[in-house]
């Protein structure tokens, strides 16, 4: 399901919290809306669904008004999970009911996702005395269950932690393949972003400063605002301002050369990384085997192979 935006404007208490004049999220893909707290991220997905209304501008899904579409074919999951008394099969089955679908093919779903979720153990438990990660999980199989053409996950992984988390973030690429064709999510987590969606929304301040495929914008950002935001170290040099990406530091020589303030070492075990300060941002680099460890207030000369110039 495509989706469009024209013109969108949402003011509240005389500010504007969006400000979209054009968007086009392509069906078909997964796209994550990332931006700092405040940005507009959790209203646009709103917005979208048809759960709260402009102050102008429209949005369509495929084409018509998302107001009369939304209620049939988008399927969204809050950031908090919200149930009705009961056990967690019901909380499911009460959602297919409320789409029309069938007793024995609302079985046959429940049966499905849970599996795929690991909530199948959970199906008789009481809804509202699921643990925090309990609740999220079964809020995203609620949410898969409909096979929505679109579907809108409000940060999925919030509550969940440890093992947990890992195994679902390692899942879900492949449970959004399975049970929907489009998803738009919102995460403040730029790593969780870069795992589970193929096309970012960079929003700050509620307007869109970047939308591209996640291998572009991390090739090019296309200025330091939205470089900063994708994790990008900025240098002042005497050529201007340099952005890095932190994980392509490491000590020595090479294209690029910044230096590096050692504030300290830490042992690792399989390796000692130096923790310092390149300009204003804190940095840690891991020392090659056989490097003389460096002290505190040392100066370290750090590489990349490459930078984009601002």
């Amino acid at each position: 399901m495509d989706v469009r935006v024209d013109g969108l404007e949402l003011e509240r208490d005389r500010r504007f919290r969006l400000r979209v004049p054009a968007l086009h999220i392509e069906g078909g893909r997964v796209t994550a809306l990332v931006g700092p707290n405040g940005a507009g991220k959790t209203t646009l997905l709103r917005v979208i669904a048809g759960l709260e209304s402009p102050t102008r501008g429209s949005v369509f899904l495929d084409e018509e008004p998302a107001t009369l579409v939304a209620p049939r074919r988008v399927a969204y999951a809050f950031q908090e999970a919200v149930f009705v008394s009961g056990t967690v099969r019901r909380n499911l089955a009460l959602a297919l009911e409320l789409r029309g679908i069938g007793t024995d093919e609302a079985l046959r779903r429940i049966e499905e996702v849970t599996d795929a979720t690991g909530t199948a153990p959970l199906l008789d438990v009481d809804a509202r005395r699921l643990s925090g990660g309990e609740a999220q999980r079964v809020n995203l199989a609620r949410t898969l269950s409909l096979r929505s053409s679109l579907t809108l996950l409000d940060e999925p992984l919030a509550q969940l932690d440890g093992p947990f988390r890992i195994r679902l973030l390692d899942d879900l690429p492949d449970l959004l393949r399975r049970f929907t064709p489009t998803t738009v999510l919102v995460s403040h987590d730029l790593d969780e972003a870069s795992r589970l969606a193929d096309r970012l929304i960079v929003l700050i301040n509620g307007e869109i400063r970047a939308h591209d495929d996640l291998a572009g914008l991390l090739r090019r950002p296309p200025n330091p605002t939205v470089a900063e935001l994708l994790g990008f170290l900025l240098v002042h040099t005497n050529g201007g301002l340099l952005a890095i990406q932190p994980k392509r530091l490491r000590v020595g020589d090479g294209p690029v050369r910044v230096e590096m303030s050692v504030r300290r070492v830490i042992d690792l075990g399989h390796a000692r990384e130096v923790v310092g300060t390149i300009g204003d941002a804190r940095v840690a680099v891991v020392l090659p085997a056989g490097y003389a460890e460096p002290r505190p207030g040392d100066t370290l000369a750090i590489a990349a192979d490459e930078a984009v110039g601002f």
